[in-house]
């Protein structure tokens, strides 16, 4: 039986990804921050294993020895977070919390879990994004925290090619999870947050935001098409190095690549809401 360990299993995309790999014969080891979270998961199907893992904690990494297999045959890096607002909203802290997670946490549990994948010629999947390619209003800290994912992903996967470890990326747009179902909620919080002063600068901005969320809300893709592409990365004889996820990503991201920077500006400044004065 192959084995895998899943980070942010406790909700969402990763709860799904556990869920269809265990279904497909995996055993999972769903890494899951609340042990709740992962005994519900747990109940669903009998090849499913909870491990309570936050991935920036390192005491928890350590004691993935304890509880992992000695040969792993993959991890899928899903756990993330998103943390929104204007750039100059943003403090330092704000901006080291999201690193600490989709950076800094996703490098420490790959690398905990390396030398099992080298005795295995296993695999590591990153869930990556969309915002890893292009970096929209209000959500700067997140598409840094994806841009710098995706540099450290394509140097690993240069670099571990004398021990065969493919190493792929799933970019999803926006899907329809608990996260983007919150992202209104996220919006307004983001505006609660604020000075007064910054209120009266980037209100507009925020709502013009929290308008296209509203729209993007309506055409996020199902969880399942993003899980297809993780199946895929697990199992191609010669994974691919990118999946983009659905013909709306793909026809994004070729969009972006082909589009002057100008135009780009403009057409993001106008989906956003934002004028210039």
């Amino acid at each position: 039986m192959k084995s895998v360990l899943v980070t942010g299993a406790g909700r969402g995309i990763g709860q799904a990804i556990s869920l269809r790999l265990a279904g497909k014969g995996w055993q999972v080891y769903a890494g899951v921050r609340k042990i709740a979270d992962g005994e519900a998961l747990a109940a669903r199907h009998p090849g499913i294993v909870p491990v309570v893992l936050d991935i920036t904690d390192a005491g928890q990494l350590a004691e993935l020895d304890a509880v992992l297999p000695a040969e792993l045959d993959a991890i899928v890096n899903n756990a993330g977070i998103v943390v929104d607002g204007p750039v100059e909203t943003l403090t330092v802290e704000d901006l080291r919390r999201q690193f600490e997670v989709n950076v800094f946490g996703t490098l420490a549990v790959t690398n905990a879990v390396l030398p099992r994948l080298r005795k295995s010629k296993g695999r590591i999947v990153f869930l990556s994004s969309l915002s890893g390619r292009v970096s929209t209003p209000g959500t700067g800290a997140y598409s840094s925290s994806k841009f710098a994912l995706e540099g450290l992903v394509d140097a690993l996967r240069i670099e571990l090619r004398p021990w065969g470890i493919p190493v792929s990326m799933v970019e999803p747009g926006p899907t329809d999870t608990d996260m983007w179902g919150g992202a209104l909620d996220m919006v307004d919080a983001g505006l609660e947050r604020l000075t007064p002063e910054q209120r009266e600068l980037y209100g507009p901005q925020l709502a013009g935001m929290r308008k296209m969320a509203a729209q993007v809300q309506k055409i996020a893709a199902p969880v399942s098409t993003v899980v297809d592409d993780v199946e895929r990365a697990l199992g191609a004889r010669k994974p691919k190095a990118r999946y983009v996820v659905g013909l709306a990503g793909k026809a994004q991201v070729l969009g972006a690549r082909f589009t002057p920077t100008p135009v780009l500006d403009l057409l993001l400044s106008f989906a956003s809401g934002i004028k210039r004065r």
